[in-house]
């Protein structure tokens, strides 16, 4: 039987930040135009979080189930390939956390919307929608993620259906310059996803693995990387200056140096040592986060 540590790895906490991240940015943006609800913001921050660790159980089961995960993988370990977890295990695993993610999700929605059916169930479609996706990343007879759509999905999910979510549940409302701020989160999610990638290139190649960096070659896939952490920093700083009150708006431009170093570490490091990089970029993203809400609060 799999001991707790190896459950604690399989979920992958540096990934978490991620999830944290977006309903950050959401909040922050909500709060600006209504008082925030705390019951909705703690249940919001709990589905994410149950959502994301179903999405890396499900990553870790199906990666060794069809032979992505081997040897020449060069990132940490993975609990199903090891035989630290097994695949009954980690099937429990996924129905478990499907059932607990659904369970926060419909409680989230209740809270959110009371008696308005019609949300309710527009939501609701949205979170099964979401949940398919995450296991269907890496499980079934065609997953997405080998055939490189893995990118699409996480922009989506984490960028404008998380922070565009997170804002409408909390003001019932919409309105398109949230938009902005959500692609820049979802743009750095994919710088994640990139790193992971470019990290796993070559093992990717021999496992039949088509990610965006197999298909377009390291290089171009340094280019790829700039283009997404420098296009999610100019659309925040779009935002910022068409809502502009004062300059605490702009403080996540901080976050800059770090993104700058995290594009200069994989443009320059061999893969086999971008590890690394991918939970700097991941806290990278987080930063951005909380500088952007602070920025938010303060203007």
């Amino acid at each position: 039987m799999a001991n707790l540590k190896s459950w604690i790895v399989a979920a992958r906490l540096r990934t978490l930040p991620l999830a944290f991240s977006s309903i950050l940015v959401g909040s922050s943006l909500a709060v600006s135009r209504v008082p925030l609800d705390y019951t909705i913001t703690g249940l919001t921050l709990l589905t994410a979080v149950l959502l994301q660790v179903l999405s890396n159980f499900a990553n870790d089961y199906g990666d060794a189930v069809s032979g992505v995960d081997s040897d020449v993988r060069k990132g940490p370990s993975r609990m199903v390939q090891s035989g630290e977890i097994t695949k009954e295990a980690m099937k429990r695993a996924l129905i478990t956390f499907t059932l607990l993610t659904l369970f926060s999700g419909v409680l989230l929605l209740l809270f959110s919307f009371r008696y308005n059916w019609g949300l309710i169930l527009l939501f609701l479609l949205l979170g099964l929608a979401a949940i398919i996706a995450s296991i269907k990343y890496t499980v079934g007879k065609n997953p997405y993620g080998y055939a490189g759509f893995g990118d699409v999905f996480v922009y989506l999910f984490f960028g404008l259906v998380s922070v565009g979510g997170t804002y409408f549940l909390q003001t019932q409302t919409f309105e398109w310059q949230v938009i902005l701020p959500a692609s820049s989160m979802g743009l750095f999610a994919v710088g994640v996803l990139n790193v992971n990638n470019i990290r796993d290139i070559e093992s990717d190649k021999l496992t039949g693995k088509f990610s965006i960096p197999v298909r377009i070659g390291k290089k171009n896939a340094v280019i790829y990387h700039a283009l997404l952490l420098e296009s999610g920093l100019l659309l925040s700083v779009l935002f910022a200056f068409l809502n502009f009150q004062s300059g605490w708006s702009l403080i996540f431009l901080v976050v800059a140096i770090p993104l700058f170093l995290n594009i200069r570490a994989v443009r320059s490091k061999p893969a086999s040592a971008l590890d690394p990089y991918l939970k700097q970029m991941a806290l990278s993203t987080l930063l951005f986060s909380v500088l952007f809400a602070i920025g938010q609060y303060l203007n």
